[in-house]
C-alpha cells in the first residue's frame, strides 16, 4: 500500500511539471504574414461603426478592405487598397471604373504583440467542458506610440490569431476591433494590384493625405 501512495504521488508529480513544461508563460507573438478574414470597428462616441472583409499582406506591407457601415450617421459602402510601403492609398469603385488615390503617410502596424507588452491573463473564450468548446487566447495590455493612450488587445495562444483590439483615440475615444472567420493564406493575390484604372502608384503634389487608419474615414467619406 505504501508503495502505490508512493508511486502515486511520483505520478501525480510528473504529471504536473510536464504540464508546466507544456504550457509555459504566455509570450509576446507576430501573427501570420497573410490572413483574410472578416472585422467590425466600433467607437466609443459612436460616430463610426463598419463591418469589412480584409486581406492583410505583411510582407508586402498592404491591405485590402471591402467595407460598409455608418459614419456620422451617414451610410458608406467602400473599397479600399492601403499600400504602406509606397505610401499609396487607393479608393476603389470596381462597378463604375474609378479610382482616387490619396498619399498615405502612417506607417505600417503588423499584427503582432509588442515585445514590451504586459501579460493581463489568458482565458477560454466558450467552454472548457468538452472538446472543441472553447478557444484559448491571451489578452495584453500597452501604451500606444508616443503615450498618446493605452491599448488591449487578445490574440489566440496557438497560431497568434488576432481577435479583438481596444485603443483609445482623442476624437473617437475607444475604438473596439474585433476580427473573425480568419484565413492563414491569400486566394488571390492580384487583389493587391491597383485596377489599371488607377492614378499611377508615385505620390503626387497636391494630393490628399490621410494619415491613420482611422484618418482615412474622415478624407473619403
Amino acid at each position: 500500500m505504501r508503495f502505490l501512495v508512493v508511486l502515486a504521488c511520483f505520478l501525480a508529480a510528473s504529471l504536473a511539471e510536464e504540464e508546466l513544461i507544456s504550457h509555459p508563460r504566455p509570450k509576446p507573438c507576430q501573427s501570420p504574414p497573410f490572413l483574410a478574414g472578416a472585422l467590425t470597428m466600433s467607437t466609443q462616441n459612436e460616430k463610426l461603426w463598419t463591418y469589412a472583409r480584409y486581406m492583410y499582406d505583411a510582407l508586402g506591407q498592404q491591405m485590402r478592405l471591402w467595407e460598409f457601415g455608418s459614419y456620422q450617421n451617414k451610410s458608406f459602402t467602400i473599397d479600399v487598397l492601403l499600400q504602406y510601403r509606397q505610401g499609396v492609398l487607393y479608393v476603389i469603385n470596381d462597378k463604375e471604373r474609378t479610382c482616387t488615390k490619396q498619399d498615405l503617410k502612417s506607417p505600417f502596424h503588423p499584427m503582432e504583440i509588442p515585445k514590451n507588452a504586459s501579460l493581463v491573463g489568458q482565458a477560454i473564450v466558450g467552454s472548457s467542458s468538452g472538446p472543441g468548446q472553447g478557444l484559448l487566447v491571451n489578452t495584453w495590455l500597452g501604451d500606444l506610440p508616443g503615450q498618446s493612450g493605452k491599448y488591449i488587445t487578445t490574440f489566440t495562444e496557438f497560431g497568434c490569431i488576432p481577435i479583438t483590439t481596444a485603443y483609445q483615440t482623442k476624437e473617437f475615444g475607444w475604438v473596439v476591433v474585433s476580427l473573425f472567420n480568419n484565413v492563414i493564406g491569400i486566394l488571390d493575390p492580384n487583389l493587391f494590384i491597383p485596377p489599371d484604372y488607377c492614378p499611377p502608384a508615385e505620390a503626387k503634389s497636391g494630393a490628399e493625405e490621410a494619415g491613420d487608419f482611422l484618418s482615412v474615414f474622415q478624407k473619403i467619406l
